[in-house]
């Protein structure tokens, strides 16, 4: 059943649940869940952690992933996803939607929302996808001092530092970089857009006892590897981030398409969620069982 309210809600912080799972061997895998319905489906497939990215979310709101939206509209989907599936969340933060005292307000807003975990990137604004050309990078000691700033105003929320430097600055800027924001209070390292197993390999024979987080992200500078040997080049957490939002985008096309084309949908029904799979998904029997328990008429006296 979905968490819903009161005793149904997890006790533990989110941050910490997310520290539990990091705890154990192994690498642990976060699917992109760029809304709700779609952090139900991946706790149904079971995982247990999910990733919320700053493309999907833009992406699903018509717009591209250039650092437009707010702390307020990431909230949202936070929200969403956290409460659907009870799932220990870890957000994309951008670039902190500002400087030290804008990252400190980010911190306290998505772990109100019921995120577990952030990561933060050294870009400067306009900020791009991480597999695109031209990124422009912030001087590493401001980035460390936002770092130390989202530190600071977390309770419980763990912090990433994602790394740009790679394509401008190298193996060695990057791990430069990298040790800087672990000295500044980040708790694992993302290295961003690396392009082989041996760079891969590298960076975490560069930073030895750090947790590292790879991006498996479709169509850009990363060649295609498993979880598996994602854990062997030496990482801890993997994500798909805007895989859920690609497979959903590709099928609505295809919908509208036959729509126009037919001016019916009749011969997609085979590819759909039926009725049947949609309420048991969103568990809408255990929500009109619950109503039923809560709602009750009272007489007049």
């Amino acid at each position: 059943m979905p968490y819903l309210v009161g005793a149904d809600q997890p006790e533990i912080p989110a941050g910490h649940r997310l520290r539990a799972l990091l705890a154990r061997p192994g690498i642990l895998t976060l699917p992109g869940t760029h809304n709700g319905m779609a952090a139900l489906q991946a706790r149904a497939a079971g995982f247990e952690a999910c990733y919320l990215s700053g493309a999907a979310m833009t992406a699903s709101m018509g717009l591209p992933d250039l650092g437009i939206i707010t702390v307020d509209e990431v909230a949202f989907f936070i929200r969403q996803v956290a409460r659907a599936s009870g799932l220990p969340v870890l957000v994309d933060g951008d670039t902190g939607y500002g400087e030290a005292l804008n990252v400190m307000h980010m911190v306290r807003t998505f772990e109100e929302a019921g995120a577990a975990a952030v990561h933060l990137e050294d870009q400067m604004l306009p900020k791009k996808c991480g597999h695109l050309n031209d990124k422009k990078l912030a001087n590493p000691h401001d980035m460390a001092a936002k770092i130390a700033a989202a530190a600071r105003a977390r309770r419980h929320l763990y912090l990433v530092a994602r790394t740009d430097a790679v394509a401008t600055e190298g193996m060695d800027g990057a791990v430069a970089r990298a040790k800087l924001y672990i000295q500044a209070g980040a708790d694992a390292i993302f290295p961003e857009a690396l392009t082989s197993a041996d760079m891969f390999r590298e960076f975490a024979q560069r930073l030895p006892g750090v947790p590292l987080l790879a991006n498996m992200t479709e169509f850009g500078r990363t060649p295609y590897f498993t979880a598996a040997e994602f854990h062997d080049f030496g990482y801890k957490l993997l994500i798909w981030p805007v895989s859920s939002l690609r497979m959903a985008n590709k099928a609505q096309a295809t919908l509208y398409a036959t729509l126009r084309e037919t001016g019916s949908a009749e011969r997609l029904l085979a590819q759909m969620q039926t009725r049947a799979e949609l309420y048991a998904t969103i568990g809408l029997a255990d929500y009109e069982a619950l109503d039923a328990s809560i709602v009750s008429t009272v007489l007049p006296s």
